[in-house]
């Protein structure tokens, strides 16, 4: 990247950045159970909602339970089941038609971040009846007021019943993009540890190391501030605590509400202070291959986190020291790769792949270029990359030659754990 597109990218950032305390950010209104929100649905006596969620968990007793407290509190429901991973425009179309077929007058998103994007998508497009998905995408422009949205997330990762954010695939073009909006972001938010309860081991891997990654990348960006770094860094002790515990076993309830307490907070930390060319390179390869978002992120992260070099060795030393894996009497560099390792560590030890072999030659430069259109000049990455270096990331995450250093990756550099000696 040459250095007047450097600049120019610099000063988009800069102008965020210092806007960002006068910006209506808001925390969704909580409730920690169903029961707990029986006030509210009390509140819509009468009204129909539009119940959004996917095919395993429309059969599910979470639904039916969901069902029920809407029921007792006289509202009626219509459900929309069918939403895909990767939600794509014709979920939200589809879904759509039935919020104005049965008159619905709020939005439940139940499930993972599919889920909770589809409902805030659908959300849009109530408000902007006569606009295409496609002429939402991008910054603030869903002004108007979306219906209420009570988002009630199923996995601890996704952080999207907090965030502005809603990641859309048009299953046409392949091209996976982002709606920014501060209206998007869910009025009410059910945070219920038993509702993550027996989640699968590979979805409790991925979309805890999705979480991480997004505190991670608001971590190391350059328009984090004191609060975003505090979120990012009690996210990242609490995930560093407790994956592992709920990967090996799902009813471990303390972990399990640990982990979304990280979720929340790493999506408070990155939908304040943005997110970097990790998640560009992940929605790139979810439009085109469907590649679920939280396992792409774990598999680039480290990839991305080695290519910052020294810019962030400073951000990842003091993460590492705050996970247990580092002391601040050791080098940043030090630091730095130890956290690096230790992302492997965990992605090794859950089954997650070294690289993407779903990457076909052919398709790199297009996902290059959706990446770089994504982050450049929002993202306030730590170091600026252009098509053409993202082209060679993809060459990487498809290099085959990785899959032979696995091996050295079944042990972590030695770290240091305060914690454990206490």
């Amino acid at each position: 990247m040459n250095p007047i597109q450097k600049g120019a990218c610099r000063l988009v950032q800069q102008a965020f950045h210092i806007a960002m305390p006068i910006l209506p950010y808001r925390d969704p209104e909580c409730f920690s159970s169903l029961k707990d929100a029986e006030k509210l649905f009390n509140a819509w006596s009468g009204r129909t909602v539009l119940v959004v969620t996917d095919p395993l968990l429309a059969k599910s007793a979470m639904a039916a339970t969901l069902i029920d407290a809407l029921f007792c509190q006289n509202v009626s429901c219509v459900l929309y089941d069918k939403t895909q991973a990767n939600p794509k425009v014709s979920d939200v179309e589809a879904a759509l038609e039935l919020y104005h077929q049965y008159d619905c007058s709020a939005l439940i998103a139940l499930g993972g971040g599919s889920s909770i994007d589809c409902a805030k998508a659908i959300g849009a497009r109530v408000a902007f009846p006569n606009k295409p998905l496609s002429k939402l995408k991008g910054l603030l422009k869903v002004y108007k007021s979306i219906p209420p949205l009570v988002a009630i997330p199923t996995t601890a990762g996704t952080g999207s019943e907090v965030t502005l954010a809603a990641v859309i695939t048009d299953e046409r073009t392949h091209h996976k993009y982002t709606i920014n909006s501060f209206t998007l972001i869910p009025k009410y938010a059910i945070l219920d540890p038993e509702l993550t309860r027996t989640l699968p081991p590979h979805l409790s891997a991925t979309t805890g190391m999705d979480a991480l990654c997004h505190a991670v990348e608001a971590y190391i960006g350059r328009s984090n501030m004191s609060k975003t770094r505090q979120y990012a860094k009690e996210a990242v002790r609490l995930i560093f605590e407790n994956i592992e515990r709920v990967y090996a076993d799902g009813n471990d309830m303390v972990a399990c509400e640990h982990m979304l307490r990280a979720s929340f907070l790493a999506g408070k930390a990155f939908t304040r202070a943005y997110v970097g060319y990790i998640h560009a390179i992940a929605h790139a390869l979810g439009g085109q291959y469907n590649i679920p978002h939280g396992l792409a992120n774990a598999i680039i992260m480290p990839y991305m986190l080695e290519r910052y070099g020294q810019s962030v060795h400073k951000p990842l030393h003091e993460l590492a020291v705050c996970a247990g894996l580092s002391t601040p009497l050791e080098s940043d560099a030090l630091g730095a790769e130890r956290f690096i390792q230790a992302i492997r560590w965990l992605n090794v030890m859950m089954g997650i792949p070294a690289t993407i072999g779903q990457i076909q030659e052919e398709d790199i430069p297009t996902m290059a270029r959706h990446a770089a259109r994504e982050a450049n000049p929002l993202y306030p990455v730590p170091s600026l990359l252009d098509e053409g270096e993202l082209e060679a990331m993809f060459y990487r995450l498809k290099n085959l030659e990785v899959r032979q250093k696995e091996r050295a990756w079944t042990q972590p550099i030695p770290a240091y754990r305060p914690r454990s000696s206490v």
